[in-house]
Formats: structure tokens, sequence, C-alpha cells
């Protein structure tokens, strides 16, 4: 009996391991396409941005017209970058990684010392929790706007 408590022990954390892989590449995947369409998004903005521009060169739009048109579009990018950094963030904590605050070199969680600038690096959680709150506070304002 012993021994069919070992393989019934080992297939049951085969199963747990393999369940959490999958979890976590489900969510990268996921994190992974929704930055590349953000990005997409940021690029529309861009070529919207250069349209408006040349149109206004070619028609002798009013400045302010064009102007507040841009601002608006500057706005969109805004909120689409910060989204991106925030999904961008999410993708390092289910690697086990975090950004170096002087360099942005990725390293490990337990790292004391970037290991690209040298910099002393603060305990994980102190610095990443107060980012991710920043992040998902400006998520939640440009959604309610």
């Amino acid at each position: 009996m012993d021994f069919i408590n070992k393989i019934t022990k080992t297939a049951n954390d085969t199963y747990k391991y393999t369940t959490e892989k999958t979890s976590k590449l489900a969510k990268e995947v996921k994190l992974k396409s929704l930055i590349s369409k953000d990005k997409e998004k940021v690029n529309d903005v861009y070529k919207k941005i250069g349209e408006l521009v040349y149109q206004s060169h070619i028609r002798e739009y009013e400045n302010n017209d064009i102007l507040n048109e841009v601002e608006e579009l500057c706005k969109e990018i805004d909120a689409y970058s910060k989204e991106i950094e925030y999904n961008r963030m999410e993708l390092l904590k289910l690697k086990d990684l975090k950004q170096c605050p002087n360099c942005n070199y990725e390293i490990g969680l337990d790292f004391k010392f970037c290991p690209n600038c040298g910099i002393k690096q603060e305990e994980y959680g102190e610095a990443s929790n107060n980012d991710s709150n920043e992040i998902k506070d400006d998520k939640q304002n440009n959604q309610e706007n």
C-alpha cells in the first residue's frame, strides 16, 4: 500500500505543479497580448497626430484647434502607456523579477544589488507595492474619465 500512496502523492504533486505552470504561462501570454494591443493603439494615435499635423499644414488650421486635438491624443497615449507599464510590471511579478529603479535592469527579487549598475536594491515589496498601487490608481482614474 505504501508504494501506491507514494505514486498517488507523486502524481498529485506533478498535477499541481503542471497546473500552476500552465496557469502562469496563460497569464503571461495574456499580459503580453494586452501589451501588444496597447502598443498598436499607441501607434494608431501617433498616426492620427501625424495626419492631423499634416492636414493643418495643408489647410492652415487655427493653431489653437490643432493644439487642443493633439493634447487630447497625447492624453490617450499617456493612458495606454500607463496600461502598458502596469501589465509589464505584472509580467515581471509572474517571472519573479523586479526592475532596478536606477537603470531599469530586470533582476531577481532576492538581489541586494543590481548586477548592471551596482545600486543597492530596496527589499522587494517596499517600492514595488507603492509603484503598483500608483499605476492601479492611475488606471482606475483613466477608466472613470
